[in-house]
């Protein structure tokens, strides 16, 4: 029995990489690269011979013996840690994975796909990094990371809190949270900047919610506010919550 094709797959989550990042490695299409790991198609010769050499392996080693099966292999240590307390690997998903996340966002396999890194005050499983676009919550730059922890009850959250909330209609939103005591099914998406006016989501339609615990931006992209600037910040705002007020009375 030849395990060429579930070895691709295992080696390349050993790595880390996405199906793209090996694709590009080993010099072909990812369709192809995915059509050899759902053993649709085998892989050729000259396939095999390149991830020998990006791996260290043998020929032998890469058809005839299941790498996942091995004793102390990565993908059981990496389970292991995840058992341990300590800080653990947080899933990150940039903006180009954004659309596949929706559709995703429930499979492990998919999860298993993205890049990960650590925080050493977050620890448990229970956080996801997401990339934000965009100048509607400056002054947190376009470009920067929010690390999120899951929210279980909607209920829970309290005004004004900044999440990451992904809905079905609205894909992934970084936007701060206003419920509505009378309208208990439906939640207000407002954003820092003023300039970006307060919409209406149903509450039906979010299928995830994180609370920002961390923001990690570069140093040189931060933004800030002169005083003219802030003052017509201050004046939208106060038009927003008086408008916000009516509405809710």
């Amino acid at each position: 029995m030849a395990f060429s094709n579930q070895n691709l797959k295992y080696l390349r989550k050993q790595r880390g990489w996405t199906q793209e990042e090996f694709a590009n490695r080993l010099n072909i299409k990812r369709s192809l690269l995915g059509a050899y790991e759902e053993e649709r198609a085998e892989p050729r010769f000259e396939v095999l011979e390149a991830v020998c050499d990006l791996f260290k392996l043998t020929m032998d080693d890469l058809l005839r013996k299941d790498l996942s099966d091995q004793k102390g292999s990565y993908l059981n240590r990496r389970r292991s840690l995840k058992m341990m307390s300590g800080p653990s690997e947080i899933p990150f998903v940039p903006v180009k994975a954004a659309a596949g996340y929706l559709a995703g966002y429930a499979d492990p396999e998919f999860i298993d796909e993205l890049n990960t890194f650590t925080l050493p005050m977050l620890t448990g499983n229970n956080y996801r990094a997401f990339e934000i676009i965009g100048d509607s919550m400056l002054p947190t730059p376009s470009g920067s990371v929010i690390v999120g922890e899951k929210v279980n009850d909607l209920e829970e959250v309290k005004n004004n809190t900044p999440c990451i909330v992904v809905s079905r209609n609205e894909g992934i939103v970084y936007k701060r949270i206003q419920r509505n005591t009378k309208q208990r099914d439906k939640l207000t998406l407002v954003s820092d900047n003023p300039v970006f006016h307060p919409y209406t989501v149903n509450a039906d339609e979010v299928i995830e919610m994180w609370q920002a615990q961390v923001v990690i931006s570069k140093a040189n992209t931060q933004n800030r506010w002169d005083m003219n600037q802030l003052a017509s910040v201050v004046s939208d705002l106060q038009q927003q919550v008086s408008s916000l007020k009516k509405k809710m009375n």
